[in-house]
């Protein structure tokens, strides 16, 4: 393993990048949204009840949205506050990686895996682009961690810390929780043969544990819906929070039905994972074909230099999400930290094998990744934006300066693939921290547009939307505020307000008879869907749409 001083080095690096990226505006639509609704908690004062903007949520229970509430009543409501239980998830996350890698192999192999995870690419843009996967894979790698040792050990702490883990895992999305961490654990007992921890009275405390860390979710899910049988979610009636969560939900998103479909591809997290992984893949896919090549050479049996928790996790994790109708890149996020400690094995191994020649070829692969990155570094600096302060080139400078002298350091291949990988992740997520996504939030209208009101000192409570219309979430958030809803037919006998409006929705308005006095447009761009015409200056023009806010007099 590197020294200990190149080690917290590295890591501090990594923690400057989040850091760096706290201070991001929110994106639309998945963060900006979760960010308002915790906000209406707490300016609403009401824990137990979940809106989308006007309607009944029942889709994600409730963790995720107290623990940012809870950082909003201590800091206030700052979009840095919202993202710091996601980034405090993440470096439990990565502890926890350290943790099952020096539980599974040694600490060389645990410090290693938790390097791995926190420089995977999902998972720095997972604590910018703050989600519930953020916290959802924090408290699942903690439970497989404790419930790991409680398998090795037996002490009666660890299965009620992984019982723990697990129950605020499940309070923050549901029954995927159970499955990523039940797989695992279920592979790891099957082949060391421990099945007698299971049946054992310390189960029954796991599961009082469980359930108390599940029971102020619980209830808040009877409040909401099972007391009101009334309420009509997505088409029906008599809807059971409890039903929902314990049966219903991972069902809905299996087929579609509560979120709709969005790809019935069936491969599409295999080549989803070839980005979410860099600057790791190449090692990630090597470690995966090395680590069945060894399960099947042993035939799946017990062995004190390997183990089968990580492929075999891996794998039903992944069969399982494929099939799922409604896929987002975001999904494979629990799925980091088993393969972090895969890949961290997989190059340990290497290193301990004195397979040199082998680490110098992967050396050449890293260097042709950091190359692409230092392209890009370039490309986002000076063609696609500008960067606007003298101080972050020169920081930039300074990290590739950096990577230059790892280059040229005379070491072994094994240290210089860790130091060179890390810093390409550093490099390009400190470029993208501080230069790209400040200049491409500039065309997300809701945020912006917030800006124009601010500025102009516009009361809040005086601005409309149309119904029927796109969500604002960045502009409800920044405004601190839930825009108000109301038709063109209302629309009409109001006077002194602002009506936030598209094209089309002005050109309504104009047809309705409806005049203004007072007009501020700013460019809006779905920015999580980025196209080649977007990022090329001279055609982005071309792909940009607009958002207005008019001022009825």
């Amino acid at each position: 393993m590197i020294s200990q001083k190149r080690y917290w080095f590295l890591m501090l690096l990594i923690v400057l990048v989040f850091i760096a990226g706290m201070f991001v505006t929110l994106f639309e639509n998945d963060s900006a949204q979760f960010a308002v609704m915790a906000m209406r908690m707490v300016q609403e004062n009401d824990f137990l009840n979940l809106f989308k903007g006007p309607q009944e949520y029942l889709d994600k229970p409730h963790m995720h949205y107290w623990l940012a509430a809870f950082s909003y009543k201590i800091f206030g409501i700052h979009d840095w506050a919202y993202r710091i239980p996601g980034i405090l998830a993440g470096l439990l996350a990565a502890y926890s990686c350290y943790g099952l890698g020096s539980l599974l192999y040694n600490r060389s192999v645990g410090k290693l895996a938790a390097l791995v995870f926190l420089t995977s690419q999902t998972i720095v843009l997972a604590q910018i682009d703050v989600r519930t996967d953020s916290v959802l894979t924090g408290f699942t790698a903690f439970a497989i961690w404790q419930l790991v040792a409680y398998i090795q050990r037996g002490h009666w702490f660890h299965i009620v810390l992984g019982a723990l883990g697990a129950g605020l895992a499940f309070s923050t999305k549901g029954q995927i929780a159970l499955l990523v961490m039940g797989f695992p654990i279920l592979f790891y007992l099957w082949y060391t043969k421990k099945w007698h921890r299971l049946f054992h009275w310390k189960s029954i405390l796991a599961l009082l544990v469980f359930g108390l860390a599940i029971s102020p979710m619980l209830y808040a899910y009877y409040h909401q819906f099972d007391l009101h049988p009334e309420k009509v979610i997505r088409g029906r009636d008599h809807r059971s929070g409890i039903f929902f969560i314990f049966w219903e939900q991972s069902f809905e998103r299996l087929s579609g039905q509560g979120m709709g479909k969005n790809s019935s591809d069936y491969f599409f997290f295999f080549h989803t994972f070839l980005w979410v992984f860099l600057p790791w893949t190449i090692m990630g896919v090597l470690g995966l074909f090395s680590g069945w090549k060894k399960f099947f050479a042993y035939k799946g049996k017990f062995n004190p230099g390997y183990e089968w928790l990580t492929l075999g996790g891996i794998a039903a994790i992944f069969l399982v999400i494929s099939f799922a109708q409604f896929k987002l890149p975001h999904y494979l996020n629990i799925t980091i930290p088993l393969f972090a400690v895969l890949t961290a094995a997989y190059v340990y191994h290497l290193y301990i094998d004195s397979r040199e020649l082998f680490l110098k070829r992967l050396l050449g692969v890293q260097y042709g990744i950091l190359g692409v990155v230092f392209i890009a570094t370039v490309l986002f600096c000076f063609l696609v934006f500008r960067a606007e302060s003298i101080w972050i080139l020169l920081w930039l400078g300074v990290l590739i300066a950096l990577a230059v002298f790892f280059i040229l350091r005379r070491e072994g291949a094994y240290h210089k693939i860790i130091t060179l990988t890390v810093l390409t992740s550093v490099i390009l997520n400190f470029t993208m921290n501080l230069v790209f996504y400040p200049a491409l939030l500039k065309y997300q209208a809701g945020s912006t547009m917030a800006e124009k009101v601010a500025e102009k000192q516009i009361p809040v409570d005086k601005i409309y939307k149309l119904d029927g219309g796109s969500h604002t979430w960045g502009l409800d958030f920044y405004n601190k505020k839930p825009v108000k809803i109301t038709d063109i037919k209302k629309v009409v006998s109001l006077h002194d307000v602002w009506v936030y409006a598209t094209d089309a929705e002005l050109q309504a308005m104009k047809k309705a008879g409806m005049d203004w006095d007072e007009q501020i447009t700013v460019d809006q761009f779905r920015i999580t869907r980025l196209q080649a015409k977007f990022l090329r200056p001279s055609t982005r023009k071309s792909v940009l749409n607009k958002r207005h806010l008019v001022h009825i007099y």
